[in-house]
């Protein structure tokens, strides 16, 4: 069977850099063949983290800014990897959300302007995928749960959890209705909460030392998992606005000085896996027995513990997909790889299971090259 090269790029809602991954595909079979991760300046994550609250010219310039970067890094990467640009067969470019509210007259953004990708690689390039799927009454997310249905669909059932700026879960296996959602706050309380405490200093509770070095509000965790989101069935999805600066304030504003800086990422560690736990719990298919772990809370061994803690054995595993050869910062990108893939070809790309889209669609704005 022959094979294909693809390149997917991301950026999550943590808006800390481009992840990029050369993928090989060859009929089911996704392999990543290579990988990296460019991080962005402080003051670009700021300035993206802020986007929303931009005024049109200055949105305008950014969603240019982010196409010339990112059409850089996409020359690095091929350049330190020796990929020729002749070679690949087709492009996903994700871009960086600025903006996601779904529902009957929901809407969303994402940025960076993926013409400047296709002018530099001369290759096809398909991106801005979440429309398609809204247009069709879905949540426009989450869009990974078709990777994990076409890696996991025929094993033993399996959950699927992603951990960037916000969770989310996917279940799948042979004889499992594919299905996920969001499950709730990622990275981005923890991120964002260092970040302040910091004074801009540090990006993220790295190895999750402070969380590891305080005690965790039980009680005040509990007391979040009331919140009306948690009780909503899916499909359902979040833009990382719902749990920020804001969300501190008003939930942790007490805990918001150096002083007790330990304790409350420990609390936000805990809330963060407890939110993973409940979606587990409540929605995971009978006979699910492991927990595969994405993006970069699969980084953090403080976040890793807590969810292996409050899913103890022999109940379920919970491991790294680091463990099954796949860098947890490299399913994202290698997943719009896939769908740029499908895209081309006119094929289905999405899971409507998942998102609550009316029927299959084929997701995705194709730019030709030239």
């Amino acid at each position: 069977m022959k094979k294909v090269e693809l390149l997917g790029l991301m950026s999550g809602t943590s808006a800390d850099g481009l992840s990029i991954a050369l993928c090989e595909a060859a009929g089911r079979d996704l392999r990543v063949r290579a990988f990296g991760n460019y991080p962005y300046p402080a003051v670009l994550q700021a300035r993206i983290i802020a986007a929303k609250d931009l005024k049109t010219p200055a949105l305008s310039a950014l969603n240019f800014e982010l196409g010339r970067l990112w059409a850089g890094m996409v020359r690095k990467f091929c350049r330190a990897h020796k990929i020729a640009y002749k070679n690949i067969a087709a492009i996903g470019s994700h871009g960086q959300t600025v903006w996601h509210a779904p529902g009957r007259a929901g809407h969303t953004l994402q940025i960076g302007e993926a013409s400047f990708i296709a002018e530099e690689t001369g290759r096809p390039v398909v991106c801005d995928f979440r429309p398609a799927d809204m247009a069709a009454g879905g949540q426009g997310a989450p869009l990974v749960p078709f990777l994990d249905e076409y890696l996991y669909g025929e094993g033993e059932p399996v959950a699927l959890q992603n951990i960037g700026g916000v969770g989310n879960i996917a279940f799948a296996g042979k004889g499992v209705r594919t299905s996920g959602f969001d499950t709730g706050p990622g990275n981005s309380l923890m991120d964002t909460a260092v970040q302040r405490l910091s004074g801009g200093r540090l990006a993220c509770d790295k190895g999750g030392a402070w969380a590891y070095a305080g005690t965790p509000d039980r009680a005040k965790v509990g007391e979040l998992m009331a919140l009306p989101f948690f009780r909503r069935r899916p499909p359902k999805s979040l833009d990382r606005s719902e749990f920020s600066a804001a969300f501190l304030e008003e939930h942790f504003k007490s805990l918001l000085n150096a002083r007790r800086s330990r304790d409350l990422l420990a609390t936000l560690n805990l809330f963060t896996a407890a939110s993973v736990v409940s979606a587990f719990k409540k929605f995971s298919p009978r006979g699910t027995k492991e927990l595969i772990v994405s993006g970069g809370g699969a980084l953090n061994p403080a976040l890793m513990d807590n969810l292996a803690a409050l899913l103890p054995p022999p109940g379920v595993r919970v491991r790294s997909c680091a463990g099954l050869g796949l860098h947890p910062l490299a399913k994202e990108p290698a997943c719009f790889a896939l769908l740029a893939w499908l895209a081309l070809g006119g094929r289905v790309n999405h899971c409507p299971s998942a998102t609550g889209a009316r029927g299959p669609r084929v997701l995705g704005k194709i730019i030709r090259s030239r």
